[in-house]
C-alpha cells in the first residue's frame, strides 16, 4: 500500500547488491528497483572519472544535460546492465592478468589461488531428493597444492542418504566483486555447473576406494569422494578434488544447467618430424592425502617408440623397473585425511593423484586430479634391492590410464614408487596433433 514515490526514495539510498535482492521481492519491487535513475546513480559514482574543482560548474551542468539523455533514451534496467556487465569486465580483467604467468616446472598458472580470491569464487553442492526437493551445502574446507584444489563438506544435518537421487558440484560467484565478502554470501550469485553424479545405488553403483573404524569411501567419477558413517550407511563428508587446468572457465563460464565445454585443440602440423605426437613430453605429478604430500615431482622428455603403440594405448614409461637409479620414495605412510564437526580420520592405502601432461610446446595435453586407493598384489618382489611386498595403483579414463607399482620395505618403512607408466589413448593423440597412429 505504500506509495511508489516513497519507495523509490526508499531504494534510492540502497547498494547495488541490496538493490538486486530487494528487486526479487514481487513484480512491482523489481519494476521499481530497474529505475535508470538510481542505477545510473550507481554507475556514476562507481566508474565516472573524478572533476577537477576549477571546472566543477560547467562539468556539472555537463552531466546533468547528459543524465537526462542517458535517462530520457534509454529502456527501463538499462543501467543495472550495464552496470552489472562492467563489474564483471573489471573482475574479469583483474582474474586474466593474474593467471598470465605460468610456473615453468606445472605449465599452469603459477597465481591460481589469487585468481580464485579475486574472482570470488566457491564451490557448493547441492543434493536434490526423490521428491525434486535440493538441499545446498555451502561449508567447505579447503586445500591448495600445486596442480589442484581439494574441497571438504561436512555437516551435522545431512539428508537422508536413501532419499537422495542426485548430487550436483557448481562453481559459485558473486554477480558483483563486493560481495565476496562473507557478510553478502546470501547475495546475488552466479552458478556454473562442474559435474552432476547419481547417487541411486550408490554402494553397488560406485567403486569402494578404502575404510577406517568410522567411515567408508566410494569414488565417482571425475574426482569426487562420498564418505559414509559405516555403522548408519550416512553421509559424513563429501570430498572433491579439481585440477587447476580450465578449474576458472568450468567454474565460471558454464550455466546453472549445462556445463562449460572445452575447446577443441587447434594441431600445428608438423611435416618435418616423422614422430610428430610420439615425443618430449613432460609431467607434474604429485601425490597427496590432503594434508600431506607424499610425491611431487617432474618428469621430462617423456617418449613412446612406434613399436609400443598397442591396443589402442601409446605407453609413455616415467619410472622403469629395471632402472632402480629412478626409484622415488614416498614421504610418510599413505592416507587421505578426513574430517567432521565432530570426528576425524584417516583412511589407509588411499590418496589423491594429480596428473599434469604437458604436450612438447608446453601445452596442458592431459590433467587429471583423481582419488585412487593402493591394492596388495599377489605377486613378489623379483627385485634383489627390494624384499617387500608389492601395491599397485591404477586409474583410468577416457582419455588414458596410469599404472603405478609401490614396494613397501619394512625395513625403513617408507614406500617405493618402482614403476610409473601412462597409456594415451591413440583416439586423443590423433585428435591432439591431427596425425594417425
Amino acid at each position: 500500500s505504500m506509495p511508489s514515490e516513497m519507495l523509490m526514495k526508499i531504494f534510492s539510498y540502497l547498494d547495488a547488491v541490496s538493490l538486486l535482492c530487494v528487486g526479487c521481492v514481487n513484480k512491482h519491487f523489481y519494476h521499481l528497483a530497474n529505475d535508470n535513475g538510481i542505477w545510473l546513480k550507481i554507475y556514476s559514482s562507481c566508474f565516472q572519472t573524478k572533476r577537477t574543482i576549477w571546472k566543477i560548474k560547467s562539468e556539472q551542468t555537463e552531466t546533468a544535460s547528459l543524465d537526462c539523455a542517458a535517462l530520457r533514451d534509454r529502456k527501463p534496467g538499462y543501467w543495472k546492465k550495464e552496470y552489472i556487465f562492467k563489474q564483471i569486465a573489471t573482475v574479469k580483467t583483474r582474474v586474466m592478468q593474474l593467471v598470465k604467468p605460468v610456473d615453468p616446472y606445472t605449465g599452469l598458472p603459477s597465481k591460481n589461488k589469487e585468481a580464485m580470491k579475486a574472482a570470488g569464487l566457491r564451490w557448493i553442492i547441492v543434493l536434490k531428493d526423490k521428491n525434486g526437493k535440493e538441499h545446498v551445502m555451502e561449508k567447505a574446507n579447503l586445500s591448495f597444492k600445486d596442480t589442484s584444489v581439494t574441497i571438504l563438506w561436512y555437516s551435522t544435518a545431512w539428508p537422508c542418504l536413501d532419499i537422495l537421487s542426485t548430487l550436483k558440484l557448481f562453481g559459485v560467484m558473486p554477480l558483483l566483486p563486493d560481495q565476496s565478502r562473507d557478510s553478502n554470501k546470501n547475495g546475488p550469485r552466479r552458478r556454473s555447473l562442474i559435474a552432476e553424479y547419481h547417487l541411486a545405488n550408490l554402494t553397488e553403483s560406485s567403486v569402494a576406494v578404502g575404510a577406517d573404524k568410522l567411515v567408508q569411501l566410494f569414488s565417482l567419477n571425475p574426482g569426487l569422494l562420498i564418505g559414509l558413517w559405516k555403522e548408519k550407511n550416512e553421509i559424513a563428508f563429501v570430498m572433491a578434488s579439481l585440477h587447476y587446468h580450465q578449474l576458472l572457465e568450468r567454474s565460471t563460464l558454464g550455466s546453472a544447467t549445462v556445463q562449460y565445454a572445452l575447446p577443441p585443440n587447434e594441431p600445428v602440423l608438423d611435416d618435418v618430424d616423422p614422430e610428430y605426437g610420439l615425443h618430449d613430453y613432460n609431467l607434474h605429478l604429485d601425490m597427496h592425502g590432503g594434508s600431506c604430500t607424499y610425491l611431487c615431482g617432474t618428469f621430462k622428455r617423456l617418449f613412446c617408440r612406434k613399436g609400443d603403440i598397442a591396443n589402442g594405448y601409446l605407453r609413455l614409461t616415467v619410472v622403469s623397473l629395471k632402472d632402480n637409479m629412478k626409484h622415488l620414495p614416498l614421504i610418510g605412510t599413505l592416507g587421505l585425511s578426513w574430517e567432521t564437526d565432530v570426528f576425524k580420520g584417516n583412511v589407509k592405502d588411499c590418496y589423491v593423484m594429480d596428473v599434469t601432461l604437458l604436450d612438447e610446446t608446453g601445452k596442458p595435453f592431459w590433467c587429471f586430479s583423481a582419488p585412487v586407493y593402493m591394492e596388495l598384489s599377489s605377486k613378489a618382489s623379483s627385485l634383489y634391492d627390494y624384499m617387500g611386498h608389492i601395491y599397485t595403483t591404477d586409474y583410468a579414463d577416457s582419455e588414458g590410464k596410469v599404472c603405478v607399482e609401490l614396494v613397501w620395505l619394512e625395513e625403513t618403512k617408507e614406500y617405493f614408487v618402482v614403476n610409473l607408466v601412462l597409456y594415451i589413448s591413440t583416439k586423443k593423440v590423433n585428435n591432439w596433433y591431427g596425425t594417425n597412429y
